[in-house]
C-alpha cells in the first residue's frame, strides 16, 4: 500500500512539474509598430529592435515565456489585439481613456509630451502652426492625431491634418515641404532630429502622457506577470542601459 501511494505522489509530481513547465514555456505575441523609433521598428535585415524590443525580451527571459514580435498598421493594433490575434501591446503605446474602455494597462514606464517638428531652417513657431492654414501631419490611430482633431474646431485653428501610417513617413514629408510640420511624441521627436535636418519647436497644448503595455480586459494572469517584469527591469541596471542606449544618448 505505502508503494502505490508513493507512486502516486511521484505520477502527481512530474504532472503538475510538466504542467507548471507548459506554463511557464508559453510565447505570447507582441504587436507592435515596425516604424516608430526608438521605442519599435524593424530593420533592414527584417529583425524587430527598438526600446520596447528589449525591454519585453528582457522580462519574457526573466518571467519565463517566450516572445514573437508581430509588426501590425498603429490604428489596427487594438482591433487585433481584441480578436486575439496579438497578446498584448508593447509599443510605445499611450495610456489614454478611450483606451482604458477596451484594454487595459500595465504600469506606466515612461512619460512623454507631444511636439511639433519642422524643418530645422524653418521660422514656424507652434501658434504659427496652428493657427495659420497650413498642412500638418500626424500618424493615424496616435492620441495627438486625435487631440488636434478635436480640438482644431474649439480653438479657431486653421490647418488641415493629414495622415500617416508612421511618424517618420510625416517627417519625410515635412523635409520634402508637402507639409509645414508634423506632430508627434517627443522621444520619436528627438529621434528623429538625430538624423534628419529637422527641429522641435515645441509642445502644442496636450497634457503628458505615459506609456504601458496594453492587454486583453480578461488577461489579469498575463498583465500581472507583465507588471512584476516592468518592476523588476527598472530595479534593474539593465533598465538604465536601455535608457542610454535609446532615450538619452
Amino acid at each position: 500500500m505505502l508503494k502505490k501511494i508513493s507512486w502516486l505522489m511521484v505520477i502527481t509530481l512530474v504532472m503538475f512539474t510538466v504542467s507548471a513547465g507548459t506554463v511557464c514555456a508559453k510565447e505570447f505575441i507582441n504587436g507592435i509598430d515596425a516604424n516608430f523609433p526608438p521605442f519599435a521598428y524593424v530593420d533592414k535585415a527584417g529583425k524587430p529592435g527598438g526600446f520596447d524590443i528589449d525591454a519585453i525580451d528582457w522580462i519574457a527571459k526573466k518571467m519565463g515565456f517566450t516572445v514573437k514580435h508581430k509588426p501590425l498598421d498603429w490604428d489596427g493594433i487594438i482591433p487585433n489585439l481584441v480578436a486575439k490575434k496579438i497578446d498584448f501591446v508593447a509599443s510605445g503605446m499611450s495610456i489614454t481613456a478611450d483606451r482604458q474602455k477596451v484594454v487595459n494597462f500595465s504600469i506606466p514606464y515612461w512619460e512623454i509630451k507631444q511636439v511639433f517638428v519642422v524643418k530645422k531652417d524653418s521660422t514656424l513657431t507652434v501658434d504659427q502652426v496652428l493657427k495659420d492654414k497650413k498642412l500638418l501631419g500626424a500618424q493615424r490611430g496616435t492620441s495627438e492625431s486625435k487631440w488636434l482633431e478635436e480640438n482644431a474646431p474649439k480653438n479657431g485653428w486653421n490647418f488641415t491634418l493629414k495622415f500617416y501610417d508612421s511618424a517618420p513617413l510625416a517627417v519625410e514629408d515635412v523635409l520634402n515641404g508637402r507639409i509645414a510640420a508634423a506632430a508627434m511624441d517627443d522621444a520619436p521627436a528627438e529621434d528623429a532630429v538625430s538624423k534628419k535636418p529637422v527641429k522641435i519647436i515645441g509642445t502644442f497644448g496636450m497634457k503628458d502622457e505615459n506609456f504601458g503595455i496594453a492587454v486583453r480586459k480578461e488577461d489579469t494572469d498575463l498583465l500581472n506577470t507583465l507588471n512584476k517584469g516592468l518592476k523588476m527591469l527598472m530595479d534593474d541596471p539593465y533598465w538604465h542601459v536601455l535608457v542610454k542606449k535609446y532615450l538619452r544618448k
